[in-house]
């Protein structure tokens, strides 16, 4: 299964007999990375909800599942752990350097696989095939949407913005607030966005993103000046062709890799 033409779904739930079971569509292109034939992780983006990193923070149940669009019907679900790594905590910034961040990542999140079922066979042995995708239809991919990523650059730009005039104010030796303070998050910023929509999940499970903690100022590895292009996240053209090549590479890793996970 090509990275272009798969898409990747995530599902889980609270411990609550009565809680509701989330199903979500995970990133975008090359957020999904191999670790090993037992360990995956991918980039989470931050987006209008906090199912996922609620949940798993509750219980750690998480199943993965790669949908094959077009070619001959596969399915791959990846059972397992998972553990949430916070943007600026040290372990997210092992995975997930500032040179290739993707605007809005608020989590790394780390799956410990325990089982993987396929249409050819399960990882144990005895157990029926799991998986088929007989009836999903095909579909022609078209290109990656990009207005999370258009929209997020925007978001994080406030909060460069709002977090280099707080500088300017220290040097000058005025007193400025604490990031701890609600009061100080500058309005339509990526941390007013979580603040507000990333706080609780739709059951109340708390998620860590109400509070402001000791996170580091938002930044990327590149900075392309003031947005002049409506929003376009690459830098120049040969930035784009470098993109597109990592691209082609990482679908082909992950095919790879996908391979062995069914083996």
């Amino acid at each position: 299964m090509g990275q272009e033409t798969t898409h990747i779904l995530g599902s889980f739930g609270p411990l609550s007999a009565h809680g509701h079971i989330n199903v979500s569509p995970k990133g975008t292109a090359d957020c999904f990375h191999v670790v090993n034939s037992k360990q995956v992780w991918y980039e989470d983006l931050s987006g209008s909800g906090i199912e996922t990193i609620s949940h798993l923070r509750e219980n750690g149940r998480i199943t993965v599942m790669f949908c094959a669009l077009d070619g001959p019907p596969r399915i791959v679900r990846l059972f397992g752990v998972g553990t949430v790594h916070e943007y600026g905590t040290p372990e997210y910034d092992a995975l997930i350097p500032a040179a290739t961040r993707k605007p809005g990542s608020r989590a790394a999140i780390v799956i410990d696989i325990y089982q993987v079922g396929s249409v050819q066979r399960s990882i144990h042995a005895g157990t029926k095939p799991q998986s088929c995708g007989f009836a999903v239809p095909l579909y022609d991919f078209v290109t990656h949407r990009t207005q999370l990523l258009r929209g997020f650059y925007k978001k994080e730009a406030i909060d460069k913005s709002f977090a280099s005039s707080c500088e300017d104010s220290e040097a000058d030796g005025e007193r400025v607030k604490t990031a701890r303070d609600t009061e100080t998050v500058p309005p339509g910023s990526l941390r007013a966005y979580w603040l507000l929509k990333n706080a609780r999940s739709l059951d109340g499970l708390q998620s860590n993103f109400d509070k402001e903690g000791p996170r580091p100022p938002l930044r990327r590895g590149t900075e392309s000046g003031d947005d002049k292009s409506g929003g376009q996240v690459f830098v120049d053209g040969k930035s784009l062709a470098l993109g597109f090549a990592f691209g082609v590479v990482a679908a082909s890793a992950v095919t790879r890799a996908l391979g062995k996970l069914q083996g």
